[in-house]
């Protein structure tokens, strides 16, 4: 008789692969039924990664998502899997202990079976509470192994790592091939090493089909002793997606596994309910070129999931290096040529990080410190010198051991700075959080929710939570995407043709800028009101800008949006304040991190320019000194 393979259906992945956000519940609830009919899943996922906060983002309530969409399962007798990021839970950065205890409790509660937990640097003792959480909580705890290619992550390190995992309270071991980088074969060899270890156990391969290895790894899987292949369906398969449920059926078929029957008319339904919420809003969020595969990701290993950002990340820092670049004559780049050097740049970096697997959060800061290295050289300056503050976490320690050493460089920039390394338990250095939000939630006058449920979202996602509750994320999003459609139909010529209007003949106030100051001025049209030498009024007197352009100006080194603080427990700085050459004036968030802004001269502060929670542009004024 054959062997029996289940199939598992990952449509949260399948989104956030491919572009920003997920679907609206509405939306949700309407494919559920399809999926279900199908008739060849044992399991879907549903939830968790970063399902959470992109529901808050475009002004959604993540718990009613998660409570609707799952009951169609649930109902149906389909086991429904969310990710989780062990001590980052699901967020990425790390979370208070009692936070994560009860998110686990929550989602069980609102319909999820598995919990999927990983550690983006696989240790253990960040995902020993992940474990007892989840099945005090109710839920299956799988333990993921996060896949990359290197000379430490061996099949051998892959065996092991999972055997830790089962000792500490796994139930399941998940194969989790992030960037679709692993190879055929040594998958094959590692879920064979742990089978014959643990014949009982359910063994899951999930792989991105990015650079094409992953439909050869999913067959080396079933052949070696898989229980459950992950997969993809259209119009979201491939890509930096997963290998398409009809390609992989067809093959385990063929290679004598037992499988249920697809129901065709059910997928086609279901096709076509993706297909139209693609084209609601969602395709609006989504690189084209993530629907492409891409061999030259083998090189740098950077996982699938987050290509959707990468080129988002991409295309706004080519737009400031060009900039940069016309300003001094140079020829601009196109995406391929930065993409190229951010590739190469994370070959080089990758091992001086000390290896770190790449899976979020660590692909992140991975590749965000490997762009700002690209970067920082085309502009002729020194690798290193834009480290964000999440990286710093990451090479010190606090969030774990990472699985090989150091650079030379990154060691002696420690020591420069002054960091401290940390070799504790990483838990510790976030005390709980529950009661404080709880406090929080009554000031407000919110609820606490079904089960806690609210309790949890606020205190996962504080400032995504509040902006949710006044409404500010929905005018975002809603503001957001009316500029994406405009921007779309404008490409596609299907805008209004604008009237050229002629100039006026009154004065108009505008904004120049030399040597990095910005001066207000007026335009005159009369003839008698225009300088014969420059052609412009000040609308100050001349005494005022002379002092302005005695003034020292710190300017930002990236666009992003602008924090005087990162958290509650710093004093911001103010006017009057006297900065030193080096000292940290500001936190920019860029690039889901957020990076500290030292100022590069010294002086007293007499002028802040951008507002706490201010977008800000690459050289744009933060302060002005004297």
């Amino acid at each position: 008789m054959s062997r029996e393979i289940k199939l598992c259906l990952v449509y949260r992945d399948m989104w956030q692969s491919s572009g920003k956000y997920m679907p609206r519940v509405d939306q949700l609830v309407r494919v559920a039924e399809p999926i279900v009919e199908m008739g060849c899943f044992a399991r879907v996922e549903t939830n968790g990664g970063g399902f959470e906060q992109i529901n808050l983002l475009y002004g959604e309530n993540p718990n009613r998502s998660v409570r609707e969409w799952t009951q169609a399962f649930n109902d149906a007798g389909i086991q429904t899997q969310m990710l989780e990021r062990g001590l980052n839970a699901l967020r990425l950065s790390p979370v208070p202990a009692d936070v994560r205890r009860l998110m686990f409790k929550v989602k069980k509660k609102q319909g999820t079976d598995i919990s999927r937990s990983f550690d983006g640097l696989n240790n253990p003792q960040n995902l020993e509470n992940s474990f007892k959480f989840a099945k005090e909580g109710g839920m299956i705890a799988q333990a993921a192994l996060s896949l990359t290619y290197s000379p430490i992550h061996t099949v051998e390190h892959y065996v092991d790592l999972a055997e830790q995992y089962l000792a500490i309270g796994a139930e399941e071991i998940c194969i989790k091939d992030m960037a679709g980088i692993g190879r055929p074969v040594s998958i094959g060899k590692i879920i064979k090493g742990i089978r014959e270890r643990h014949p009982d156990i359910i063994i899951q391969y999930h792989g991105h089909s990015t650079p094409g290895l992953s439909v050869a790894s999913s067959l080396e899987a079933a052949r070696n002793g898989a229980d459950i292949i992950d997969v993809g369906m259209e119009p979201l398969s491939w890509g930096t997606g997963h290998a398409d449920l009809l390609t992989i059926h067809a093959m385990l078929k063929d290679a004598g596994f037992s499988l249920p029957d697809i129901n065709m008319k059910a997928y086609m339904h279901a096709r076509r309910l993706t297909q139209e919420f693609i084209d609601d809003f969602l395709g609006y969020y989504i690189n084209p070129l993530n629907r492409s595969m891409n061999s030259l990701l083998i090189g740098p290993g950077l996982p699938g999931g987050m290509m959707g950002s990468l080129m988002a990340d991409l295309e706004n820092n080519l737009r400031s290096v060009n900039k940069w670049l016309s300003k001094r004559g140079q020829a601009e780049m196109s995406q391929d040529d930065l993409l190229i050097k951010l590739f190469e740049e994370v070959e080089h970096a990758w091992p001086r990080l000390g290896y770190p697997p790449l899976v979020t959060p660590y692909s992140q800061y991975v590749k965000n410190v490997s762009l700002m290295n690209a970067i920082q050289l085309i502009k002729g300056k020194k690798r290193w010198s834009m480290i964000d503050e999440n990286t710093w976490g990451m090479i010190l320690g606090r969030s774990g051991k990472l699985p090989g050493p150091l650079g030379e460089e990154i060691l002696e920039l420690a020591k420069t700075q002054s960091k401290e390394f940390y070799t504790g338990v990483p838990q510790e250095l976030y005390p709980d959080e529950l009661e404080l939000y709880g406090g929080k939630l009554k000031e407000k006058g919110w609820p606490a929710g079904e089960d806690d449920e609210e309790l949890m979202e606020y205190a996962m996602h504080p400032p995504q939570y509040e902006d949710f509750k006044s409404g500010k994320a929905k005018h975002r999003f809603l503001e957001d995407l009316e500029k994406r459609k405009k921007e779309k139909n404008k490409a596609a010529g299907t805008e209004p043709v604008s009237v050229s209007v002629p100039a006026p003949t009154t004065p108009k106030t505008m904004q120049i800028e030399v040597d990095g100051v910005k001066y207000s001025v007026k335009v005159s049209y009369g003839e008698e009101e225009i300088s014969e030498d420059t052609g412009i009024q000040t609308t100050e007197p001349a005494s005022e800008l002379l002092e302005d352009a005695k003034l020292e100006t710190v300017l930002s080194p990236l666009e992003g949006k602008f924090y005087l603080t990162k958290d509650n427990s710093e004093q911001p700085l103010k006017v009057g304040d006297v900065v030193k050459e080096g000292d940290t004036i500001g936190y920019i968030e860029s690039m889901k991190v957020i990076n500290a802004v030292a100022s590069d001269k010294s002086g007293t502060v007499v002028e802040i320019l951008p507002s706490h929670g201010d977008d800000i542009e690459e050289d744009d004024v933060i302060i002005k000194l004297k």
